[in-house]
């Protein structure tokens, strides 16, 4: 009895946690009506002309639609893999090391970018990318010409998939380490009296025991395929039409969309896209685990 009396208690916990979910997610759902409209903000939404699929039809039949698709695409792909790869491994050398307080300093000093807005990054990425920047230099050094990173095609994409990685793989390994935790030091002990040695033990019980939080990681990605981060792609490429064929994703195009034509409705029938396909493919993607390994699925 005291246990239930107690439990309305932890349910009026969560009301302000429940109240802000509402307030930012659930009601600004209902901005999703601009998509279907030729929306004016002087009229507001209830009085904006009512278009239908107009706006969904402009998106497709854009000259550059299938180039920005392509590059969200491959980006986000790249990103996705590339940062994985590099936090499991680094999680599993972190968890490798016996030193605690060295432990513990890395552990920080790679989270710390998490943290760090775009803005400054671009200044970091400009000093170091510029022609007489960090990069050139050394590059001089062995006799290589200097190159123009910031203004090359050839070398932008690459540099936006590791700037992302380099920024987000710190936050990935921490959450690969805290899983770490949860291994029974048991299958390690049994492991080394079979004779196995470190790399066995790491790829036949580390490795597979990350196995469920891996999937996990990797099904919520591909929720956010579409999806870019604006600081990155805005920022740092500095919205250099020069890059576009290789650097230009939904979410900058959409930026542009606002600032130079204000067409409202367009955005949102973009962002609305982004949001049907991502589920689409959250929801392929989990049905897809849930026939191989069920006890991995999301839902």
């Amino acid at each position: 009895m005291k246990s239930k009396a107690n439990q309305k208690y932890y349910h009026l916990m969560l009301f302000p946690g429940m109240f802000f979910l509402f307030l930012f997610h659930i009601i600004p759902l209902g901005g999703v009506i601009m998509a279907f409209q030729d929306f004016k903000p002087i009229r507001g939404i209830l009085h904006s002309e009512f278009i239908g699929f107009d706006n969904f039809k402009q998106l497709f039949i854009l000259p550059d639609f299938r180039q920005i698709m392509t590059n969200t695409v491959v980006i986000a792909v790249c990103k996705i893999v590339i940062g994985m790869v590099a936090a499991v491994a680094f999680a599993v050398l972190l968890n490798e090391c016996r030193n605690v307080r060295l432990k513990r300093m890395v552990q920080t000093a790679v989270y710390l970018p998490h943290f760090l807005s775009w803005v400054i990054l671009a200044v970091m990425f400009s000093n170091l990318l510029s022609y007489t920047g960090v990069i050139n230099s050394l590059l001089g050094l062995f006799g290589i010409e200097p190159q123009m990173f910031l203004v090359n095609n050839k070398w932008f994409r690459t540099i936006v998939i590791l700037g992302d990685v380099w920024k987000e793989f710190g936050y990935n390994a921490v959450v690969y380490v805290a899983a770490m935790t949860a291994i029974d030091p048991g299958l390690y002990e049994a492991a080394q009296i079979d004779g196995a040695n470190r790399w066995q033990q790491i790829v036949n019980i580390t490795i597979p025991s990350l196995v469920p939080m891996i999937t996990v990681m990797l099904l919520l990605s591909v929720g956010n395929i579409m999806r870019s981060d604006t600081g990155l792609f805005y920022q740092v490429t500095r919205n250099s039409g020069q890059l576009y064929s290789t650097t230009q994703v939904i979410d900058s195009y959409v930026l542009n969309a606002i600032f130079k034509n204000s067409n409202f409705g367009f955005t949102a029938a973009t962002s609305f896209f982004q949001s049907i396909v991502g589920l689409l493919l959250m929801l392929f993607a989990n049905g897809m685990v849930r026939k191989i390994a069920p006890e991995n699925a999301l839902f």
